[in-house]
């Protein structure tokens, strides 16, 4: 890698590529034939080396090469170059025989060789002074050199081995760092030319990379321990500390889990014996719960890397957030030992419970613990051995709390365990193809269910019930631990189940096979929904508790994976998909964004329309159920209450005569003062008989669109309509038209009793449930009077009385049969 003022370069295999704003690829440079080991902006070029010692110079914006230089490797073998400082067209080479050449770019010729210190050459820097560069060797040597007079300024040597990385301070302190194998930095003061300080452990690997930032007192610094360290210079000596990190696993993960309840912290256990937690939301929150240790005082005491106590990797963990503020809240096994650990992460530190039975501390770790799981409550953990015991540990006190079986839970491996969310029943597998259910306090066994291949791993559900059971046939089978019965069977995988996840509420199962393929499963359907192939293996996998992420390891892989769940983002098809399909193979996620259209332009059109395909619901599901019209409850609770709203938004006030009317309306003087002139020069508004005359004036008025639509109505559809009308209105409409249906408001008896056939009919179809009755209960508030008077209104109404009550009795009936059916399931101990 390596960056300019405008780009970032990077070279992968041998395509080097510049990045604009470290995300879009803007360059592609290609024409090496073997891969590309050093890289160096030059101005308006770009110079990248290969393998083989072949040069090649870019223009950085056209991609034209305009040098070409081929080294010999066995005179000249190139390991590191430099650009001198004011040295216009100029290039430091350096070798690994040793010597170190001058090159004129431009001329494309050799200006003088350097003899060297008889070892290879790993790093060049140069140094903050004019003509001076500095050069670490092989053997340690840190060698500060006046490349004009060939002479030598001065010489270090460090005891940590080869030099892979150099830096100076630029902030007015005399000061060059130096990076060694195995992970160590050294400050050399140039003024006095001796060794300033150090930092011992300050990678657990090789230091890659080291940089000091311009003028300013922090240096970066990255390892092949997959780490990227600040380091600030503020202490009294000199010296360094941490700033800020970044690191991840230093060997590929061997399970993930997501920890919390809100899907934001992964925990990973890797095959350096660290675990780890990763948040979703930002790296800040990443956090390192500490290497495995049988001793973590001696470790302590002598330091990572002359640690003699390290445990093997973590092969399985089970952890519980409900007391972890309390005492420890995970436990792990490891590979090869019967002893399981405890781990907290709210202290971000191994435990101090080692959970061991006697009998395997007498026989000499003849088993291993394989898996195991925590309670619900946090209180219990459970292992299972490879010798057939399942043993119960408090997790609190680390003590031993009983084993299943008498005296072993089964007579081949122990693959799997799990603890139902009521601390009632625990389940075992065993290598011998049995499945077995047992109290969990009293230890005494329930059932047997023999199952028709050796079980390979198990996984619970704990809200469900659901267990999923992946067999040595390279199928799963899915067991409702309840009614303890095999509910589900899904068989297509071509390799070993590595991992498997449920979603939260059960209804997809994931699995990831051997075979580089994930796949989805639909429980309730029991069909095969979605299946990808990925370049290298899962080794395991986790869903989000909130659905939203899918997260994946890989063979040989550092990285952890996230996956997004499409299906809250767009409408995604889910149709079923033969066992046997072909999967396609899928590009791991990565930082970097898409081109947009790339992939529905390679997609047909009638494929793409297919995808877009949406579901329409009916408009009544069934004849015997309610339907309902999902407005807004503003759209219908509040029509009886009209007057009420209108009162309360009335203005405390009347309004105020205004001092000076406005020059184009006329006015006529009175005793007050002024008022405005009616058209016709009478007092309207005291009209003694205004009311009497609206009353007449209305029943005149002729009928609105929605009062002749309903004179003309005598159909179920027609209803349909009309009631789609009103749906449409706002309340003060609604309140109109149906005061509008009397004979004061223009219409009549017969209107009102169309009315009513439109209600009778909305309750018969059970459909816009709501709507009618707040319409109803409007009509009989505002026509209360009129339907006692009239004997074929208080009939008809009668009518809608009587459909009503039947359409209520048969609703509460389904309502009494589900709540006796939920408390039957709740209360009963199956």
């Amino acid at each position: 890698m390596a960056v300019d003022t405008h780009l970032v370069f990077t070279a992968c295999g041998k395509i080097c590529r510049g990045f604009l704003r470290s995300r879009q690829v803007a360059h592609v440079y290609e024409g090496h034939e073997h891969d590309i080991i050093l890289l160096l902006p030059f101005s308006k070029h770009l110079i990248t080396i290969d393998a083989k010692s072949f040069l090649k110079l870019w223009d950085i914006q056209s991609h034209d090469v305009y040098l070409e230089l081929s080294f010999d490797q066995k005179f000249f073998e190139i390991t590191a170059l430099v650009h001198p400082a004011t040295y216009l067209n100029k290039l430091l080479l350096g070798s690994k025989q040793g010597t170190l050449q001058l090159w004129n770019l431009k001329t494309s010729k050799l200006l003088y060789t350097f003899a060297g210190w008889g070892s290879e050459v790993m790093v060049l820097e140069q140094a903050p002074a004019v003509d001076v560069v500095a050069v670490g060797l092989v053997s340690g040597d840190i060698v500060i050199h006046n490349i004009k007079y060939d002479e030598t300024v001065m010489k270090f040597t460090q005891d940590w081995g080869a030099v892979t990385a150099l830096t100076f301070r630029t902030d007015g302190h005399p000061i060059l760092a130096s990076g060694s194998t195995p992970g160590h930095i050294v400050m050399w003061d140039l003024e006095k030319k001796r060794l300033a300080c150090q930092i011992e452990g300050a990678h657990s690997s090789a230091v890659t990379g080291m940089r000091c930032l311009p003028s300013e007192p922090l240096m970066v610094t990255s390892s092949a321990d997959n780490s990227l360290k600040v380091w600030i210079f503020d202490l009294p000596d000199g010296g360094a500390r941490i700033l800020r990190h970044r690191e991840g696993h230093s060997a590929p993960p061997n399970k993930l889990r997501f920890h919390d309840n809100d899907g934001e912290q992964i925990l990973s256990a890797g095959q350096d014996s660290v675990l780890r937690l990763f948040s979703t939301v930002h790296d800040r929150h990443n956090r390192s719960l500490g290497r495995a240790s049988s001793n973590k005082k001696l470790t302590k005491k002598q330091g990572l890397k002359l640690d003699e106590h390290m445990m093997p990797p973590v092969t399985d963990f089970a952890s519980e957030t409900v007391r972890e503020s309390d005492w420890d809240n995970v436990v792990a096994c490891h590979r090869g030992l019967a002893v399981a650990t405890t781990w907290s992460t709210q202290r971000g530190s191994m435990g101090k419970h080692k959970l061991l039975h006697e009998r395997f501390a007498e026989q000499g770790q003849r088993a291993v613990a394989l898996v195991v799981t925590m309670s619900a409550c946090g209180n219990f953990c459970l292992v299972g051995y490879s010798s057939g015991h399942a043993d119960l540990f408090n997790v609190q006190s680390g003590l031993h709390r009983g084993s299943y079986g008498n005296p072993k839970a089964h007579d081949d491996a122990v693959r799997g365990v799990a603890i139902d969310g009521l601390n009632q029943v625990t389940v075992t597998a065993g290598g011998e193809s049995t499945l077995k259910f047992w109290r969990f306090r009293a230890k005494d066994c329930l059932q047997v269910l023999q199952l028709s291949a050796a079980v390979s791993q198990i996984h619970f559900h704990r809200e469900s019930a659901m267990l999923a059971v992946a067999l040595d046939d390279f199928s799963v089978t899915v067991i409702d631990v309840d009614i303890r019965r095999v509910v589900r069977n899904f068989s297509g995988h071509a390799g070993r189940i590595t991992d498997m996840a449920f979603s939260r509420d059960a209804r997809w199962l994931v699995t990831a096979c051997m075979d580089c393929t994930i796949r989805t499963w639909d429980l309730p359907t029991a069909t095969l929904v979605d299946c990808f192939r990925v370049d290298s293996a899962c080794t395991s996998l986790g869903f989000s508790p909130t659905g939203t992420f899918l997260v994946t390891a890989h063979v040989d892989d550092l990285g952890i994976y996230l996956w997004s769940n499409c299906t809250l983002y767009a409408h995604v098809s889910l149709r079923p998909l033969p066992v046997d399909i072909v999967p396609e193979l899928v590009d791991l996620p990565t930082t970097l964004e898409p081109r947009s259209g790339e992939e529905l332009e390679e997609l047909p059109d009638s494929v793409e329309e297919e995808e877009v395909e949406e579901y329409k619901s009916p408009e009544q599901i069934a004849d015997e159920l309610v339907t309902l019209s999902l407005l807004p409850s503003s759209r219908w609770k509040n029509l009886t209450n009209l007057d009420l709203i209108r009162r309360r938004n009335k203005p405390k006030e009347p309004p105020k005569v205004p001092k000076a009317a406005p020059f184009f309306l006329p006015t006529v003087a009175n005793v007050q003062g002024f008022e405005f002139a009616t058209t016709d020069g009478a007092e309207t508004s005291k009209d003694k008989g205004a009311a009497s005359q609206a009353g007449k004036l209305n029943r005149l008025k002729p009928l609105s669109q929605f009062g002749s639509a309903l004179e003309k109505a005598h159909t179920d559809a027609a209803y349909g309509a009309l009631v789609d009308a009103l749906k449409e209105m706002g309340p003060s409409a609604i309140d109109m038209e149906l005061r509008e249906l009397a004979p004061d408001g223009g219409g009549s008896i017969a209107l009102m009793q169309a009315f009513l056939d439109l209600l009778h009919a909305t309750f018969e179809t059970r459909r816009n449930y709501e709507l009618a009755q707040a319409y109803l209960a409007l009509f009989l508030k505002v026509h209360a009077d009129l339907i006692v008077e009239e004997a074929a209104l208080a009939e008809k109404l009668q009518d809608v009385a009587d459909i009503q009550q039947d359409t209520w009795r048969h609703l509460q009936l389904m309502f009494n049969e589900s709540i006796g059916l939920v408390s039957y399931l709740k209360n009963t101990t199956l």
